[in-house]
């Protein structure tokens, strides 16, 4: 009897044993449906997105395609807006050179001026047209002459335009860069 008390007792355990596997056997098939079912939906949203990403993707193409034409067209403006900034800043240095030669000029004309007129005060105008050495020189004695007998300028403007003669001459002579 005690072998069938025994035997009995292990039959016992085991069914319990089987009931409690079976347990966990279907708590284990549940879980693993649920994970089958969660990787159903990810694969099908990752099909979504994978659509999606390839239109953007598409759509990315095109516009880097789209702007890079348009740079293409804008590279000949910015080319030429270098060109100007390079020519503008050559004429700067050209006008910021004629200034300084100008300065210089209207200085040396001043001077020229300022002893023609010195020199036609001290003597004749006969005299001074005679012992002029330079076109200029006789063409300011010249000029002196049109004053009147009490002093007065009644040729002035001749004397600018004088000057603006010799300016424009001197000009002419500075050597291009």
């Amino acid at each position: 009897m005690v072998i069938s008390i025994s035997v009995a007792i292990v039959a016992i355990a085991f069914a319990v044993l089987v009931v409690f596997l079976v347990k966990t056997l279907l708590s284990a098939k549940d879980s693993l449906d649920n994970v089958s079912a969660t990787l159903k939906d990810v694969q099908k949203t990752m099909e979504e997105l994978t659509y999606e990403v390839k239109q953007t993707i598409r759509n990315v193409n095109d516009i880097t395609g789209d702007v890079e034409h348009k740079l293409q067209q804008v590279d000949p403006v910015v080319e030429s807006v270098k060109n100007l900034g390079v020519v503008l800043s050559e004429i700067t240095e050209t006008v910021k050179d004629l200034t300084i030669k100008t300065k210089e000029v209207s200085g040396t004309l001043f001077d020229r001026v300022k002893f023609a007129s010195g020199k036609s005060e001290h003597s004749t105008n006969a005299h001074s047209m005679v012992t002029a050495s330079t076109p200029e020189d006789r063409t300011l004695q010249s000029y002196s002459a049109t004053y009147d007998k009490n002093g007065h300028n009644n040729g002035a403007w001749l004397n600018w335009v004088d000057t603006a003669v010799n300016v424009w001459q001197k000009f002419r002579k500075i050597p291009s860069k």
